[in-house]
């Protein structure tokens, strides 16, 4: 959930989603520590970095979840993407069965979360374009039907990474703006509601028999 700091940090909670071995926890470790490893990482539960930023003048310090996206801990995953702002839903543009899990991911976010989570989903491994197998058509045309943005990264030549999680941070942001004002419009309505509404008394307060 966000929450702001008394100093005025805007504190953000960010998951990243998807099959294993598409490049989830690459992702992340590019982003935060500009670094790469050949060799597959797999996350075996949950992992979580902090990023800090500053954008328009705001400070703001994402908690990034990097999820193992193995079947087994599937179940696990409420506990980790409750109360979250953005979802980073990742596939591999050369495995078809990862941009299905992708579906998924989405259908389970909506249901438990609505439309309060900005959405993001990036086909992954674009150094691999050759050996590509989901139609890019495809996986655009669905991200807007779900109202999410579309991104092509590679952890590996550093591309579409700092500009998906510096987009997603925006959108946040805004999200989060939009909402605060919605509820002191809200509040506005109700106290003047409350104003006009006349004080009850207990016509039997002084009535009772013993």
């Amino acid at each position: 959930m966000m929450t702001s700091a008394p100093s005025g940090t805007h504190n953000f909670k960010v998951v990243l989603l998807g099959e294993g071995c598409v490049g989830k926890t690459s992702l992340l470790l590019r982003y935060i520590e500009d670094k790469f490893n050949d060799k597959h990482l797999t996350t075996l539960q949950a992992t979580f970095l902090n990023k800090k930023l500053n954008i328009n003048g705001k400070r703001i310090n994402l908690s990034i979840w990097d999820t193992a996206g193995q079947e087994k801990f599937h179940a696990l995953g409420p506990i980790y993407y409750r109360n979250s702002n953005g979802a980073i839903l990742v596939y591999d543009i050369t495995d078809e069965d990862s941009f299905v899990k992708v579906k998924n991911w989405v259908k389970e976010l909506k249901k438990m979360l609505g439309s309060d989570i900005v959405l993001i989903i990036a086909g992954n491994k674009i150094d691999l374009e050759h050996e590509r197998t989901v139609p890019l058509e495809e996986a655009e045309s669905y991200s807007t039907m779900v109202g999410a943005k579309h991104y092509y990264t590679s952890a590996k030549l550093n591309q579409g990474v700092e500009e998906l999680f510096l987009d997603l941070t925006r959108e946040m942001v805004d999200r989060f703006e939009q909402n605060s004002q919605a509820d002191v419009s809200r509040t506005s309505r109700v106290l003047v509601v409350d104003d006009e509404t006349p004080v009850q008394t207990s016509c039997c307060s002084g009535n009772r028999s013993t």
